[in-house]
């Protein structure tokens, strides 16, 4: 088990979402244009605000994939603009945005979405649309987690990379955008970080 390091948004960027700090044990931040200078050989996941300068992460390819190929967790939300790491695709947006479209779906049991109910995801404060609206191509090889409407579009999903590490993807908002949710979906933060970190126990990914 490590620590796990949350990049801050970019300043001004972040809208209202709650920090991660509050809810979670274990974690560092670090100011979002510290991140090439930080050793990130002391934590064991990286995790990613939507608000991220996709340009500046590119360009720091090499360090994060020092991190990966050691051994590390990356967790990516938002939608891919300018692919930055070779598993990663530009974001596909659904042809339809009504709620059959953007209803939620499971397409494969994780630990961090362990106990959360679907209809937390598909709704928020009872309008849909706020999980996602698309979803990013997942690599050969990735496992598809969370799924949208009848075709069930893999917008969440987990590769174990050959050279070592493994990526999680949710193409949309922050998913600490639920810490401290009253519904089910308050356990996703928790359990992202047990999971990215290797404290979570039961099903494998």
């Amino acid at each position: 088990m490590g620590r796990a390091l949350f990049l801050q948004p970019i300043k001004g960027a972040g809208g209202d979402l709650p920090s991660i700090m509050g809810f979670v044990d274990d974690a560092d931040e670090v100011p979002h244009y510290r991140l090439h200078e930080t050793p990130l050989e002391r934590y064991a996941a990286l995790l990613l605000p939507a608000h991220l300068d996709q340009r500046y992460f590119g360009g720091i390819r090499a360090h994060v994939e020092r991190f990966l190929d050691g051994g590390g967790t990356l967790v990516f939300n938002g939608h891919v603009a300018w692919p930055m790491l070779p598993e990663f695709a530009t974001f596909v947006p659904l042809a339809r945005v009504d709620l059959a479209h953007l209803a939620v779906h499971r397409l494969a049991d994780h630990p961090v979405f362990e106990g959360v109910d679907m209809a937390d995801l598909t709704f928020r404060r009872g309008v849909a649309g706020f999980y996602a609206r698309g979803h990013n191509p997942p690599p050969p090889g990735a496992v598809g987690l969370i799924g949208l409407g009848p075709e069930r579009v893999p917008c969440d999903w987990v590769y174990e990379r050959p050279a070592g590490g493994r990526i999680l993807m949710h193409a949309g908002n922050d998913l600490w955008m639920y810490a401290g949710a009253d519904t089910s979906a308050a356990r996703i933060v928790p359990q992202l970080t047990a999971w990215a970190t290797g404290a979570a126990v039961g099903v494998a990914a």
